[in-house]
């Protein structure tokens, strides 16, 4: 079975998509990982994120390894990412490694869970259940900033607020593998749910105990 789940960044979709992975021992991938990885290389050697044919060469060399460090999670990494996931050269690089987690998932695990922007639409159009996690941007700013709190980062929440604006603005508009959702896929709004809440209500789904319709916008 394959788990798609889009959204964008505070949504939820992260947390959601491990306790799924977890529920059914299934694999899980971060694909958000991949491209903070590429960010992370970019920065950390000087490198100039907007140039994309340097990222896309960093792209090809990005490994399993090169996810592990935590590092990948501060906010100027996220910032750059945003960035570098803009170029189709350097979604091209790393859609190969997606597919190989989808078709064969890592340790003989009967399953995988993917969590990114594109994965119903782009990487895994034929996964068997494709939801698609939101929220109002105000509530995703503040999740976020507590996030960032609470990792001893001093910040501002109106910075939080109007880098995720201008992310969503990037992963929106951008004419490769635009952030929305597939066709097909289950849309939650989360602003008013707590992680158990909105981990209920997807399990219903795959499930089949739900009363839920497919929806096409949000």
């Amino acid at each position: 079975m394959i788990i798609a789940i889009d959204g964008p960044s505070g949504s939820g979709k992260g947390t959601l998509a491990k306790k799924l992975a977890d529920h059914f021992d299934f694999a899980f991938l971060d694909t958000g990982l991949l491209y903070r990885a590429v960010a992370f290389i970019m920065r950390s050697q000087g490198l100039d994120p907007n140039n994309e044919q340097t990222c896309e060469k960093v792209a090809q060399q990005i490994r399993e390894e090169d996810l592990q460090s935590p590092l990948l999670r501060d906010e100027s990494v996220g910032e750059i990412a945003s960035i570098v996931s803009s170029y189709p050269g350097v979604r091209a690089a790393l859609l190969a490694f997606q597919k190989n987690f989808c078709s064969t998932p890592p340790r003989n695990k009967p399953g995988a869970i993917l969590d990114g922007r594109d994965i119903g639409t782009v990487i895994c159009p034929e996964a068997d259940y494709k939801f698609f996690i939101f929220a109002n941007p105000d509530i995703r700013a503040e999740r976020r900033w507590k996030e960032l709190q609470k990792r001893g980062t001093t910040c501002i929440y109106d910075h939080v607020l109007q880098d995720m604006k201008e992310r969503d603005a990037r992963d929106t508009t951008r004419t490769t593998s635009p952030l929305l959702p597939a066709k097909d896929a289950f849309i939650i709004d989360t602003s008013e749910l707590t992680i158990d809440q909105v981990f209920e209500e997807v399990l219903s789904i795959i499930e089949g105990n739900n009363r839920h319709t497919r929806c096409t916008s949000l």
